[in-house]
């Protein structure tokens, strides 16, 4: 295979950016397309195998596309990049970035950073109920939450309803300090979080008090129907059947709603099902009805948390396929012992 050499010019005031600290961004490209990278008075040389430095180049030019557009690059731009670059889509990366759904308090952005990110996006504008599936990180919750936010101040519903199963994970409610309120907060603040960020704390206790903004545990859903509203249904994977089946019977005329969930992180007590695993199989065929399955790829936390998830899927996929036997021993004294307990 033959070594060519390609140059690309870097806008000063996009290089540090682009290049990350310490030229980090860089290295890692070098290191996954296996190629050398050499920055120096505002041009970037890229040597190595001629499909590797289309890749590369490709991959950096598209990273100074993103910072032209006032995006911070961070390490999950590149690594997202890099990975579009392998199967011949890198210039996704740019459209899906076009794609804003609103903006926070602050003016930032809020726009997906992934194709899975945006087909539930796309699903969630096209569809009446809307499940997003997928680990920790991968913005089911914040995304659902800017929508219903951005619907609500276009008018397009009158409220926002969010809830979430209050279920103890270790701790029992009743032993925790304070009254019923100060005990369910906690639990719902990952909703509070977002509410915030996006359209402001003062903006949110006005609406709140007003009623046109709630936030409550999934059990004062009962006996209710909502009209006109955005409702969200978070960590999903905690409710029972009929949980499920009480909230997904509550929409009334003119509302969306979305269930975001992750199936392999479940508080329920053991043996018990989940509401979600069951709604799944049940609504899977219903044509207003979209699931969106979202994984370890589209994972937009720290980059650490991408490999977590990776390592338990890896692990999780090794333990279902060994033989029920081989899981019920157990190492006693170095020696495995059978578990007839």
């Amino acid at each position: 295979m033959s070594v060519i050499e390609t140059i690309i010019d870097i806008p000063v005031e996009h290089e540090k950016n682009v290049c990350g600290q310490f030229d980090s961004y860089l290295k890692k490209i070098e290191r996954t397309l296996h190629v050398t990278m050499i920055g120096r008075d505002g041009a970037l040389k890229i040597i190595g195998p001629e499909q590797m430095v289309q890749r590369a180049k490709s991959v950096f030019n598209n990273l100074i596309e993103l910072s032209k557009r006032g995006n911070a690059i961070t390490e999950q731009n590149v690594d997202y990049a890099l990975s579009l670059s392998f199967s011949d889509s890198e210039g996704q990366i740019l459209e899906i970035d076009k794609d804003i759904i609103c903006r926070t308090v602050a003016g930032k952005p809020v726009k997906p950073k992934t194709m899975g990110q945006k087909h539930y996006v796309d699903q969630i504008r096209k569809k009446m109920i809307v499940f997003g599936i997928g680990p920790a990180g991968t913005g089911k919750t914040y995304l659902a939450m800017a929508m219903a936010i951005q619907a609500f101040k276009n008018g397009e519903v009158n409220r926002i309803i969010l809830t979430r199963p209050a279920i103890e994970a270790g701790e029992k409610l009743g032993f925790l300090p304070g009254d019923l309120q100060s005990k369910i907060d906690p639990y719902l603040r990952p909703l509070y979080d977002a509410l915030y960020q996006i359209m402001g704390a003062e903006s949110y206790l006005h609406n709140s008090e007003k009623g046109l903004i709630e936030v409550a545990p999934l059990a004062y859903m009962r006996g209710r129907t909502l009209d006109n509203a955005y409702i969200i249904l978070d960590e999903a994977q905690n409710t029972t059947p009929a949980q499920m089946k009480m909230f997904l019977t509550r929409i009334g005329f003119g509302s969306k709603v979305i269930v975001t969930g992750d199936q392999t992180q479940k508080d329920l007590p053991a043996g018990a099902v989940s509401g979600l695993d069951t709604a799944v199989r049940v609504l899977k065929r219903i044509d207003d009805i979209g699931f969106c399955y979202l994984s370890s790829s589209d994972v937009v936390r720290h980059p650490l948390v991408q490999k977590i998830v990776q390592a338990y899927d890896s692990y999780e996929s090794k333990e279902s396929k060994r033989k029920p036997e081989e899981r019920k021993t157990k190492t006693v004294g170095g020696r495995k012992a059978r578990n007839d307990n």
